[in-house]
C-alpha cells in the first residue's frame, strides 16, 4: 500500500484553507515538523480539520458518491454523467473497472491517507501543552469515531480491508509495508472497538459547541455503531455470499467466517439500546404538523421536515448532522422556463435527475401495501387514466380530472417524495406556486426540444424528485433562500433508521413470533404511522391478498426491506442495502429503467397510449459474480500484493 511521506503529509495543509494556520505556528525557524504542530492546541485542532476533510466528501458530496446515483433510484441522460460529473451512474450502467475504479477510496490519497492523519493525531495529541480540561479525551474520541467511519467506508465497498492500528514508518522495508487484508470479523471488531472507546467521551449533539459540530457527537457515533453491526450481520458480510465465501488473504487465512446468527442478536440489542438512549433524551420522529389544509398535506409536510435540521437545530429526528450542504437540489429541481423573465425560472436549477417506474412501483397503496398485494386496488397495471374525487387529495391531485391511475390511491410518502406528471407540486407558498407537473413536450416541466439529445440537459423520465427539497421556497428564489436557510447542515442519519435496524435484526434473529415480536412491530409501525399508514397487521390482515405474510420470517423480511427502501429512497441507503442483502438480481438491477414518452405532446402520447412505460436509458448491468464488492485498483493490488476481490 502506498503512503505519502512525512513532507507531503505535513504539506497537505496547502490543499485546504487552513494552511496559513500551520505556518503561523512556527515563528522561530522555517522548519515545520509534526512535533511542532502538536505543541499547541491550534495546531492539533487544524490537524483534526484536515483529517475530517474526507468525511465531508463521503457524506455531503452527492455527485461523486455512488450511494446517491450509483443504484437505480435516479435516472438521467448522458449530459448529466459527463457535464455534471455524475460518474457513479456508470456503476449502475455496468461500467465499473479495476483499472480506474469508480468511487475508489482505497488508492493513493484515499481513505488510508486520512486514516494515517487520524493515527498521527492519536499518537501526538498527548504532547499538546495547552489543551483545556477534557479536550484530550474528547478530541481523541472524535478522531477515533472518525477513524471508525473511514474503516466502515472501506468495509462497505471492499469487504475485508487492511487494518492500520498505527502508522508504518515510511522507511520500513517494503515487506513490512505490504500488509494483508484482515478477516471480516477482525475488521468489524476494530471498528466497534474504536467506537466503544470513543462514545463515553463524546459530547451529545445538542450540547456541542458550534465550532465542534463538524466532528462526531455521541448520538452520531452510537448510530454509526448500530449501522455497522447491522451490516456485519447481513448476508454479504456475515459468512459472505457467492463468490466471496472462500476468499483468503495472501497468507491463506479465510477472509469470511461461517455465517453466525448471533450477529443479528448483537445488532438488535444495540439498536434497542441506542433507541432507548435517544428517546429518553427527547428524540422522536417528526410529526404533528397542523398548518396545512388537509391531513394528507400535514403528513407530507412531516415527511419533508424529517430531512431538515437548519443550523443543527429544530429536529427531534436527526441523530447525525453533517457540517456542510449538498448541492443536489440544483440537479433535481426543474428550471421551468428558458429566460429570467419567466415567473418560475432559475438559471442555477437544471432538472436533469429524474426517477423511473421501478421506484414509482415501490411505494405502497393508500392501504400500506404493494400494489400487487392490495386486494382493493382497482386500477390494474395502473397504465390507464382515471379520476380522483376524494377531497382528501385536494391540492395534491387535480380532482375530477383524468390522471394516470398509477398515481392514484398511493401512500403519503409517494406524494411527498415524487413529483409525478399530472399531479401538483407546491413550489412556494400560496396557490400561485402550486404547479401542475406537466411534463409533456413544450409544457412547463417538459422538454422544449423535439428529440432526446445527449448534448443538453433534459429530464428523460417525466418524473421529478421532491425528496430533500423544500416546498416553501419558490423555484425562482430557491438558490438564494436555501443557502440562507440551511446554514451548512445536512441530515445524515435519522431516528427512523434505528427503528428499522432493530426491526430487521430481530426478525432475522428469531422471526416475527419470537420474544421480541412486539419490538419488531412497534418499531416498524412507528415509521408507518408517521407516514400516514395503517399498521403492518391491519394493512396485510384486512387488505392484503396474503393476510398472514407478516407472521412469517421471509414475508416480514420482504416487508421490512421494502419499508427501508421507501422511507429512505434517495437518501443514499439503497445502493448499500441491496448489496448487503445480496438481492441485486431480484431487485432488477439488470433491467433497463422505464418511464414515459417525454416527447409526447398529449397526455395520451406521453403515457404511451396506455401500453405501459418505455425504456428511457439503454444501460443497466449487474454481475453477481463480481459487483457486490468494489475492485481494488489493479495497479494498487499489484504494487501492494493485496488480494483482489473476485471477478476483477
Amino acid at each position: 500500500m502506498k503512503f505519502k511521506n512525512i513532507l507531503i503529509l505535513i504539506c497537505s495543509v496547502c490543499l485546504c484553507s487552513g494552511c496559513d494556520d500551520y505556518l503561523d505556528l512556527v515563528p522561530e525557524d522555517d522548519i515545520l515538523t509534526i512535533p511542532k504542530i502538536f505543541e499547541t492546541r491550534s495546531g492539533a485542532e487544524q490537524w483534526m480539520i484536515d483529517a475530517n476533510m474526507m468525511f465531508s466528501s463521503l457524506t455531503i458530496d452527492r455527485r461523486g458518491n455512488p450511494a446517491f446515483v450509483g443504484a437505480d433510484e435516479y435516472t438521467a441522460n448522458a449530459f448529466a454523467r459527463t457535464n455534471y460529473v455524475f460518474t457513479p451512474f456508470y456503476i449502475a450502467d455496468g461500467l465499473q473497472t479495476a483499472l480506474s475504479p469508480l468511487g475508489d477510496i482505497w488508492a493513493y490519497n484515499g481513505v488510508y491517507y486520512y486514516i494515517r492523519l487520524c493515527n498521527t493525531f492519536l499518537e501526538h495529541i498527548g504532547d499538546v501543552y495547552n489543551l483545556r480540561a477534557g479536550e484530550l479525551e474528547n478530541w481523541s474520541a472524535e478522531i477515533k469515531a472518525l477513524k471508525a467511519f473511514y474503516y466502515f467506508e472501506l468495509m462497505k465497498r471492499y469487504g475485508p480491508f487492511v487494518l492500520v492500528p498505527k502508522n508504518i514508518d515510511i522507511y520500513a522495508p517494503i515487506e513490512e509495508q505490504r500488509q494483508l487484508r484482515s478477516p471480516m470479523d477482525s475488521c468489524v471488531q476494530a471498528i466497534t472497538n474504536l467506537l466503544d472507546e470513543a462514545i463515553p467521551y463524546l459530547t451529545p449533539l445538542r450540547e456541542k459547541d458550534a465550532s465542534r459540530r463538524e466532528f462526531f457527537s455521541k448520538e452520531g457515533a452510537m448510530g454509526l455503531k448500530a449501522r455497522v453491526l447491522l451490516y456485519a450481520a447481513s448476508p454479504l458480510f456475515n459468512g459472505g455470499i457467492s463468490p466471496y465465501k472462500d476468499m483468503k488473504n495472501k497468507s491463506g487465512v479465510d477472509l469470511f467466517s461461517k455465517e453466525d446468527k448471533e450477529k443479528w442478536r448483537i445488532a438488535a440489542e444495540y439498536a434497542d439500546e441506542v433507541i432507548d438512549y435517544l428517546e429518553a433524551r427527547g428524540y422522536k420522529l417528526i410529526s404533528g404538523t397542523n398548518s396545512e389544509s388537509t391531513p394528507l398535506l400535514n403528513t407530507m409536510r412531516d415527511l419533508e421536515l424529517s430531512l431538515w435540521a437548519p443550523n443543527f437545530q429544530n429536529s427531534t429526528e436527526a441523530i447525525m448532522i453533517v457540517s456542510g450542504a449538498s448541492d443536489l437540489y440544483q440537479y433535481v429541481l426543474p428550471r421551468l422556463g428558458t429566460k429570467s423573465t419567466d415567473p418560475h425560472y432559475s438559471g442555477v436549477l437544471y432538472g436533469v435527475l429524474g426517477t423511473n417506474i421501478r421506484m414509482i412501483n415501490k411505494f405502497y397503496t393508500a392501504n400500506g401495501l404493494p400494489i400487487s398485494e392490495d386486494k382493493t386496488w382497482v386500477h390494474g397495471d395502473g397504465y390507464g387514466m382515471a379520476q380522483e374525487r376524494d377531497v382528501m387529495y385536494t391540492n395534491v391531485i387535480p380532482l375530477g380530472t383524468d390522471v394516470l391511475a398509477l398515481h392514484l390511491d398511493r401512500e403519503p410518502r409517494f406524494y411527498a417524495t415524487i413529483a409525478a406528471p399530472g399531479l401538483y407540486w407546491q413550489r412556494g407558498s400560496g396557490s400561485y406556486n402550486r404547479l401542475l407537473v406537466d411534463s409533456r413536450r413544450g409544457q412547463l416541466f417538459g422538454l422544449t426540444e423535439d428529440r432526446i439529445d445527449p448534448r443538453i440537459r433534459q429530464n428523460i423520465t417525466g418524473y421529478y424528485v421532491k425528496k430533500g427539497t423544500r416546498s416553501d421556497f419558490r423555484t425562482q428564489e430557491y438558490f438564494t433562500e436555501i443557502n440562507k436557510f440551511k446554514q451548512g447542515a445536512t441530515v445524515y442519519m435519522r431516528l427512523a433508521e434505528l427503528y428499522l435496524i432493530a426491526a430487521e435484526a430481530w426478525n432475522e434473529y428469531e422471526g416475527p413470533n419470537g420474544a421480541h415480536r412486539d419490538q419488531i412491530f412497534n418499531r416498524l409501525n412507528a415509521v408507518r404511522e408517521r407516514a400516514g399508514l395503517p399498521t403492518v397487521q391491519v394493512s396485510w390482515g384486512e387488505y392484503g391478498i396474503n393476510p398472514n405474510k407478516f407472521n412469517e420470517q421471509v414475508g416480514l423480511r420482504d416487508i421490512i426491506h421494502r419499508e427501508k427502501t421507501i422511507e429512505f429512497m434517495f437518501e443514499g441507503h439503497r445502493f448499500w442495502d441491496v448489496r448487503r442483502w445480496g438481492t441485486a438480481i431480484a431487485e432488477g438491477w439488470n433491467d433497463k429503467p422505464l418511464a414515459w414518452v417525454v416527447l409526447g405532446e398529449t397526455w395520451q402520447e406521453f403515457f404511451n397510449n396506455g401500453q405501459g412505460p418505455v425504456v428511457v436509458w439503454d444501460d443497466a448491468y449487474f454481475n453477481p459474480a463480481r459487483d457486490y464488492l468494489f475492485p481494488i485498483k489493479s495497479e494498487e493490488a499489484m504494487i501492494s500484493g493485496i488480494v483482489q476481490n473476485p471477478g476483477w
